[in-house]
C-alpha cells in the first residue's frame, strides 16, 4: 500500500527519514524554505548541504511551497528544531488536513514554556500525534546501516500503524506509549552529551566519559520520574540507547560542540564550526531555569555545571572539579 507522506524540514534528519521511507516505495514530499536547496534536490537528486555524496531516491519530490507540501497528506513529519516549532505550527495549522497523523522528530525542550516538541505541536492542532526518537544518527540511517528507533504515541493504534509504515529490514521500530519519557530522554541526553564532549575535549579518557554516561542516565531518570515519565523508558532506546550513541559518536552535534568547548573555544566559535543546531544548549537553559524557579526538585548536578560553562563563563576544568568533589553519595540511593 502506498501513502501520501510529507517531511517538513530539509535538514539532515528530515532528509534521512525521507530517504528511508522512499526506499520502501513510498512517495515522499520534502519541504524546504530554501528554493536553492529544492532545486538541487529536484535537478541533481542531492541535498548538498548535508549529504553531497548521497543520491536521493526518485520517489522524493521537493518543494518550497508549504501548502503544496501539506495538501492531502496522510502522514506529516515535523523535522525542524524545537526552537522553530511554534512559529512553524502557527504558519501551517490551518493547512494541515484534519485526518493527517503528525510525527514529531525534534529532540528538545522549549526554553520559555518548558514544553516538549509534541506538546508545542498539540497547542495548534488536534490531529493524531506521535514522536519518532532513538539512537538514530541521520548519517547512518540514510546509508541503510542497521538502526532501531521508537514511535511513541498515547494511542497504541497510531503507534502500531506508524511502526508498520516506517519499519524496514535496516530500520527497526519499537512502540511506546510513554510519550513524555521518550521526549525527555531525547532532550536531556543532549545535555549529558555536551558534558561528554567537554570531557573529551579536555583530554580526559574513557573512564570519565563512562562516569558521565551512567551518572547522566541517573540524572535523566530522576527528572523523568519527577515529571511523570515511566522509569523503564530510560533503560530503552530513547534513554540509554540515545545517550550512549550521542555521547560517543563523532556524528553527534552536541558531543562535537562540547568537544570544542573543552578544547578552549568560545560558544560562538564552537557553534559556527558545528554549523548546525545544537539542541542541548537550549535544553540546558530550559532545565536550569525550571530548577532555579523551584519547579524541579531533582538533583541535576551535570546540568547545573554545563549551564555554568555555557552561560556563566565557568572554566570547564572547574566544573569537572566541582562534579568530582561533591558530597559522597551511595550509588543506587543517589538516583
Amino acid at each position: 500500500m502506498n501513502y501520501s507522506i510529507s517531511i517538513i524540514g530539509c535538514g539532515s534528519w528530515g532528509t534521512a527519514i525521507a530517504q528511508a521511507l522512499a526506499r520502501q516505495g513510498y512517495e515522499v514530499m520534502l519541504y524546504s524554505r530554501r528554493s536553492e536547496q529544492v532545486r538541487h534536490i529536484r535537478d541533481k537528486r542531492i541535498n548538498s548541504d548535508y549529504f553531497p555524496e548521497i543520491v536521493l531516491s526518485n520517489n522524493i519530490a521537493a518543494t518550497d511551497d508549504l501548502k503544496k507540501a501539506l495538501r492531502g497528506k496522510e502522514y506529516i513529519f515535523i523535522s525542524v528544531p524545537t526552537s522553530a516549532t511554534a512559529e512553524l505550527m502557527a504558519e501551517i495549522e490551518d493547512h494541515i488536513p484534519s485526518e493527517s497523523t503528525i510525527i514529531s522528530t525534534a529532540k528538545g525542550i522549549d526554553v520559555e514554556s518548558f514544553k516538549t516538541n509534541s506538546e508545542l505541536i498539540a497547542e495548534y492542532v488536534e490531529n493524531p500525534l506521535a514522536v519518532l526518537s532513538g539512537p538514530t544518527h541521520a548519517e547512518e540511517v540514510i546509508k541503510e546501516l542497521p538502526s532501531a528507533a521508537v514511535i511513541a504515541s498515547h494511542s497504541r493504534k497510531v503507534a502500531e500503524d506508524l511502526q508498520k509504515l516506517i519499519s524496514d529490514r535496516r530500520f527497526r521500530i519499537y512502540t511506546n506509549q510513554d510519550v513524555r519519557g521518550v521526549e525527555l530522554g531525547g532532550a536531556i541526553k543532549n545535555i549529558i552529551a555536551l558534558a561528554a564532549g567537554i570531557s573529551d575535549g579536555l583530554g580526559y579518557g574513557d573512564n570519565a566519559r563512562a562516569a558521565l554516561i551512567t551518572r547522566g542516565l541517573a540524572e535523566i531518570a530522576r527528572l523523568g520520574e519527577e515529571l511523570g515519565a515511566a522509569t523503564l523508558t530510560f533503560s530503552g532506546l530513547t534513554g540509554l540507547g540515545d545517550l550512549v550513541v550521542t555521547c560517543n559518536s563523532t556524528h553527534s552535534r552536541n558531543r562535537t560542540f562540547g568537544y570544542k568547548i573543552g578544547e578552549g573555544k568560545d560558544k560562538k566559535t564552537a557553534l559556527e564550526e558545528v554549523g548546525q543546531v545544537v539542541e542541548g544548549i537550549k535544553s540546558t537553559e530550559a532545565v536550569y531555569r525550571q530548577k532555579v524557579r523551584g519547579n524541579i526538585s531533582a538533583e541535576m548536578p551535570i546540568t547545573e555545571e554545563i549551564y555554568g560553562v555555557l552561560f556563566e563563563g565557568k572554566d570547564p576544568l572547574t566544573a569537572v572539579d566541582e562534579l568530582m568533589t561533591r558530597d559522597p553519595k551511595t550509588e543506587l540511593g543517589s538516583r
